[in-house]
């Protein structure tokens, strides 16, 4: 089922612990280019230590950031430019509609939206189950 595992990702990612928000990318599909990953929570998260402490929710600003790591993998893989770097330049249009908790999976389901020699904006949309959790266009670019 898997399309790329933890250790392909960290391969293509330059992100660590505990800033790496992605743990498998299930669907990728270069043609279309659309993608899709997953990240998995739990209580161990050290947001969630601090956000909140009686009431533990991923910030929207987390969940935008898994969404752009993803977005980064689909980018380098359609640009053909493995071992670059996608950087995260704005964000549009984001709304947050649910609590993302521990023991939630997060799905993202990520389209290119337009494509540019340098530049780049997709659709994100991530999912806990069938509810749309967060949603937003990122635009990304390259450097030289």
């Amino acid at each position: 089922m898997s399309v790329m595992d933890v250790n392909e990702i960290l391969a293509m990612l330059p992100h660590r612990y505990p800033f790496m928000l992605v743990d498998r990318i299930t669907e990728m599909d270069i043609e279309a280019q659309r993608i899709v990953g997953y990240k998995n929570l739990t209580f161990n998260e050290p947001f969630f230590q601090g956000h909140f402490p009686n009431e533990p929710i991923m910030p929207g600003v987390m969940q935008l950031e898994a969404m752009a790591q993803i977005s980064g993998i689909l980018l380098n893989k359609v640009n053909e430019r493995d071992g670059a770097i996608a950087y995260f330049m704005s964000i549009d249009k984001a709304k947050f509609r649910r609590k993302v908790v521990p023991g939630d999976v997060l799905r993202m389901e990520i389209e290119v939206t337009r494509m540019r020699s340098r530049m780049a904006t997709v659709s994100g949309k991530a999912y806990v189950g069938d509810d749309l959790a967060s949603q937003a266009q990122l635009m990304f670019g390259y450097g030289a």
